[in-house]
């Protein structure tokens, strides 16, 4: 709870809006820049219809994983939130070498040195604020940390060895898993407690209170214009896919941390709930008050698609068309993004 704690008292704490990014990327290798970037990126071991592959598109972000056969040709359906990097460097037995470093400056809020409490392994989270609300990175599947909780840390420090822990990991496919997530509540262990009986190792820093972006495109963007902020980002690369309508209070814990995301916040003067638009990944890309006053979550749009929405949608939506309706995995999200639980 201490690490809740020093959180908490990070978010309440903003600077100046708009710092620079500083982004860095978190190893020696920076092959995403290459006309190969499948150096870049660690490979997956796939078996699709009898057919093993190595494909390394499965390291990277998005809808990268579990290929479904559907009426409009093969999907795919499992949501990667990060990028998995290859090592540069190896020794004599095939072992990792490479640091790994933290993508800009920041705290560190978490580090997580059990193998086995999740499938990250070991894994190591630093806050960065840059003004607009607080973003985390996370790195994932160490050989060991460098860094303690509380220290702040530079951009391009090495934070961590890279290695090969956490779930379906060996040595030949050892990687740094990392993501740039937004929070998603504070109040996430009370969430967890009710709808889990396995125990929560990691406070709100659980990969379940975490959601990704694109930190793959966000390095490119950034590499060409350094004075790219998240809003922009989020902005010019992301598709609103799908609105729900949430019961709410008239203050949203969620969009005091992002206030960036409120959208026609004079319109309502006593929002009875709240509509958040959502990119296909889950990622909260807009929230907007309502006077509508509702006892349940409802989905308001959705892209209109041929197949089952659970397919395309982390399976947070269900139905086909312009029709949808969230699935129990979908109410869950909601309930934990707007805090109504």
């Amino acid at each position: 709870m201490k690490a809740l704690a020093f959180t908490l008292i990070l978010l309440s704490s903003f600077t100046a809006w708009g710092n620079p990014l500083g982004l860095v990327l978190p190893t020696e290798n920076d092959a995403i820049f290459s006309d190969d970037p499948s150096q870049f990126y660690m490979y997956t071991d796939r078996n699709f219809e009898g057919v093993r592959s190595k494909p390394w598109q499965g390291g990277t972000y998005g809808f990268s994983r579990n290929q479904k056969r559907t009426s409009i040709g093969i999907v795919y359906t499992r949501f990667h939130e990060g990028v998995d990097i290859r090592p540069v460097r190896r020794d004599s037995s095939g072992n990792p070498l490479d640091d790994v470093r933290s993508i800009a400056n920041g705290t560190v809020v978490y580090v997580n040195d059990s193998s086995t409490a999740s499938n990250y392994g070991k894994y190591m989270v630093v806050h960065h604020d840059w003004g607009y609300g607080p973003f985390f990175s996370l790195y994932a599947h160490l050989s060991s940390s460098l860094a303690k909780r509380g220290e702040r840390v530079r951009a391009g420090q090495p934070i961590a060895k890279m290695g090969y822990t956490g779930a379906g990991l060996n040595r030949e496919r050892a990687h740094v898993h990392v993501e740039l997530n937004m929070i998603l509540s504070d109040r996430f262990p009370k969430w967890y407690e009710r709808h889990f009986t396995s125990p929560n190792h990691h406070s709100i820093f659980n990969g379940f209170n975490l959601v990704g972006m694109d930190i793959a495109a966000l390095f490119k963007a950034h590499r060409a214009n350094p004075n790219l902020t998240i809003p922009e980002f989020l902005a010019s690369t992301a598709e609103v896919h799908y609105k729900v309508l949430v019961p709410g209070k008239a203050k949203l814990d969620f969009l005091r941390r992002y206030p960036f995301l409120g959208r026609d916040l004079n319109s309502v003067a006593f929002p009875k709930s709240w509509e958040f638009s959502f990119a296909a990944t889950g990622v909260p890309l807009a929230v907007r008050p309502s006077d509508q006053k509702l006892d349940y979550p409802i989905v308001t749009y959705v892209k209109p698609s041929q197949i089952d929405h659970r397919d395309i949608t982390v399976g947070r939506i269900m139905g086909t068309g312009s029709s949808a309706k969230l699935t129990p995995s979908g109410s869950r999200y909601v309930q934990l993004i707007s805090d109504s639980f």
